[in-house]
């Protein structure tokens, strides 16, 4: 057999520079646009909560609350053009929590497709917070489109009268529709779970690890989350019995 074999070159590492990744698309910056979205959703559900409690003062003042929204900015805008500027805003950020969500966790997979034998969470962090997180916003997500088909829409609600928001409200969660009740329990109940661990989260990735603040913002996630999952579940509690009608 010949000796006189030809020497190949050794593989050179690819040395060429590779184009600069967009900050919005490193992982620094999906979890900053994942946290600002989701303080802006948080902010909103506050506000929502708090119309909602008009409920509470009959007839008239909800209706003229509602009204309040759908005219605001008239006579100098269209009518219910603010309305719709706000809401093409909370779409733009639930499209952007969402996106950022999904993409960090395919990169997370992949960097690690095999799981961890054991792994001890963080401090702060339920063992089970990753899966509460994302199964809690799947709920969440199909609770958002039976409501916008509920009240906004009003495709399967049985009052269809737009101005009347009070009506819509006693309807919906009315005791012969128990089922619709029970839902939006089971919602609030996985909303809770989403609240208090991203509101932890993310004020973590705005304002760094410290651990000085780390069991504060664990209490101030935890008490935001209450006061918006109490103030919405005692809307359709209080109709579903009879205290509001």
């Amino acid at each position: 057999m010949s000796t006189d074999l030809q020497k190949r070159p050794a593989a050179r590492p690819d040395r060429r520079p590779r184009a600069p990744q967009a900050p919005w698309r490193s992982n620094i910056g999906l979890k900053i646009a994942m946290a600002v979205s989701g303080i802006l959703l948080v902010l909103f559900l506050v506000a929502h909560m708090a119309g909602n409690l008009h409920v509470f003062e009959g007839r008239e003042e909800m209706n003229e609350y509602a009204h309040g929204l759908r005219t605001l900015g008239e006579p100098l805008l269209p009518h219910e053009s603010i309305l719709w500027i706000l809401r093409i805003g909370l779409i733009a950020c639930a499209v952007v929590h969402i996106w950022s969500a999904v993409v960090l966790t395919r990169r997370a997979l992949q960097a690690r497709p095999v799981r961890y034998a054991s792994k001890k969470p963080a401090k702060g962090e339920s063992r089970h917070a990753v899966a509460t997180m994302r199964w809690g916003a799947i709920v969440v997500f199909l609770f958002i489109i039976w409501h916008l088909l509920d009240l906004t829409f009003r495709t399967v609600n049985p009052v269809k009268d737009v101005p009347d928001a009070y009506g819509a409200v006693i309807a919906t969660f009315s005791p012969e529709r128990w089922p619709v009740t029970v839902f939006y329990l089971l919602a609030l109940f996985a909303l809770f779970f989403h609240l208090r661990h991203g509101i932890w989260s993310a004020v973590q990735t705005i304002a760094g690890p410290d651990t000085k603040w780390r069991k504060r913002t664990q209490a101030i996630g935890l008490f935001v989350a209450l006061i918006i999952v109490l103030g919405f579940a005692i809307v359709p509690i209080s109709v579903t019995f009879g205290l509001v009608n």
